[in-house]
């Protein structure tokens, strides 16, 4: 397996306790895993966070580093727990009391693509399955770590923006349900993975940029969040779900033409939640 566990974007200097990241935006599709799949290589893609990486690539312009997954989701999904293993796709594993998650097919490994799609024919090693999460898992999360723990040293308090995106159906779905249907959803595990203060700040920098915007529903965050999001520490985990339906064309995965003027018109959020981080002018200036 060549392919890299992530990349790190980092800023020249770090201005901000902020960290971005994008754990399923990775499109780095061994061949040997498309061989092996029942699925050809624009399907296997459906689950995939298609150009949230580019959308999301200034943040180190406003002083803020970007961990950005290389290994697509299909493969491994780095927003799930290490342990969250399949018994009906990986021998040897023995189902554990009911988790909802990879009982429909989205553990650590998945089984099912979006529409619950299957990828494989058949179950695989769980030497394999080790293999994965030894290979992708374990060093993208180390980075992770490593960057948050580096921001709380800084800054004294550390702020993770987890970058997602949402297919447009589910928001459809909840528009259904509430009448009204956001772009962005922010989650915060219903406040015990941040401040208030701080996603009271980041959904105005969204609604400023002319963005609708919910929070928790319909997706309150993963493991991600749940991993991270420790506030009586100073350390927050915010996951940002942005509609897909506004940037790419979600049957082909191809960017629409005003992606670029989108990309522009989410600098200025980008650069608003990098500045809720920033150390005071007074500080930088004793560096």
């Amino acid at each position: 397996m060549q392919t890299q566990a992530y990349h790190i974007f980092a800023p020249e200097s770090c201005r901000t306790s902020v960290v971005f990241a994008s754990p399923h935006s990775g499109n780095d599709y061994p061949e040997w895993f498309i061989r092996r799949s029942l699925l050809n290589a624009h399907t296997i893609r459906s689950s995939e966070d298609a150009f949230v990486d580019q959308l999301f690539a200034d943040a180190p312009c406003f002083g803020a580093p970007f961990l950005v997954a290389n290994a697509p989701r299909a493969l491994l999904d780095l927003n799930r727990a290490a342990e969250e293993l399949d018994p009906a796709l990986i021998q040897g594993v023995r189902k554990v009391g009911h988790n909802p998650r990879v009982a429909s097919g989205l553990g650590v490994i998945p089984r099912v693509v979006a529409n619950g799609r299957a990828i494989y024919h058949g179950k695989m090693s769980r030497a394999e399955a080790d293999h994965r999460v030894e290979h992708y898992w374990r060093p993208y999360h180390r980075a992770l770590t490593n960057l948050l723990a580096a921001a709380h040293n800084q800054f004294g308090e550390a702020i993770l923006i987890d970058c997602h995106s949402m297919p447009h159906e589910a928001v459809a779905g909840a528009a259904r349900r509430s009448g009204n249907a956001p772009e962005i959803v922010l989650g915060d595990r219903f406040g015990a993975a941040a401040d208030v203060e701080i996603v009271d700040r980041i959904e105005a920098a969204f609604v400023r940029a002319g963005f609708t915007v919910s929070r928790n529903t319909p997706f309150a965050g993963a493991y991600v969040t749940q991993q991270y999001g420790r506030p009586h520490r100073r350390q927050h985990a915010i996951q940002v779900e942005i509609d897909r339906a506004l940037y790419m064309d979600e049957a082909r995965i191809e960017p629409l033409p005003e992606f670029d003027s989108f990309r522009t018109r989410l600098r200025s959020v980008i650069a608003e939640i990098s500045e809720i981080g920033a150390a005071p002018e007074q500080d930088l200036a004793a560096e």
